[in-house]
């Protein structure tokens, strides 16, 4: 079986754009290729799930995604952090066009992306994560059956400091400020801590 963290994109591992789509645009958060390393170094494999609405709405294509991916990795590789699968979501069902214009069951919070994971790796959901920066990806990381936390870049820290102590508890297992310290509480509850 392996262990997963399941990671959001935008927001998580790299700066939140609008519509984020082009490789010059893209700005990695301070520490993240680190944290992502020590994952990697004790074991977990690294899979982006991401809601991609800008394809849905037709600012940019699918290949545009893969391409921005495949940069990612290039960057990150570079720091030991290579990403093994990215999954993304390219539908909205009130805002798409066409044939992206839909409900579906990959977008977050939504299954459909970690099940898809399932399809190359043997998940073992008592030892793997979901890390993100937003409600919904703790809530698709909750319906998924692994352990969840909330991030604080991105929207994380905002989002926090709006909730009640119960909410917390019911949204998400932890609160992380930085990728750093997330990664901090996941080897802690593996035993792993360095």
């Amino acid at each position: 079986m392996d262990r997963i963290v399941f990671l959001d994109r935008d927001g998580t591992i790299n700066e939140e754009v609008e519509y984020l789509h082009r490789p010059e645009d893209l700005v990695i958060l301070p520490g993240v290729p680190e944290a992502l390393s020590r994952l990697r170094e004790q074991g977990f494999k690294l899979v982006v799930v991401t809601n991609q609405a800008g394809v849905a709405r037709g600012y940019y294509g699918e290949g545009d995604v893969n391409a921005l991916h495949e940069y990612l990795n290039s960057l990150l590789s570079k720091k030991g952090a290579f990403i093994d699968r990215f999954y993304y979501c390219p539908h909205h069902p009130v805002h798409g066009i066409g044939e992206y214009g839909r409900e579906c069951h990959c977008r977050k919070p939504d299954i459909g992306m970690f099940e898809m994971a399932e399809s190359c790796f043997p998940v073992d959901k008592s030892h793997s994560y979901m890390i993100g920066d937003k409600l919904l990806d703790t809530e698709a990381g909750r319906r998924y059956g692994v352990g969840t936390v909330l991030v604080g870049t991105g929207y994380g820290k905002e989002l926090y400091s709006g909730l009640t102590e119960e909410e917390r508890r019911n949204f998400f297992d932890s609160y992380a400020p930085t990728m750093k310290e997330a990664v901090d509480w996941i080897l802690n509850r593996e035993g792993e801590w360095k």
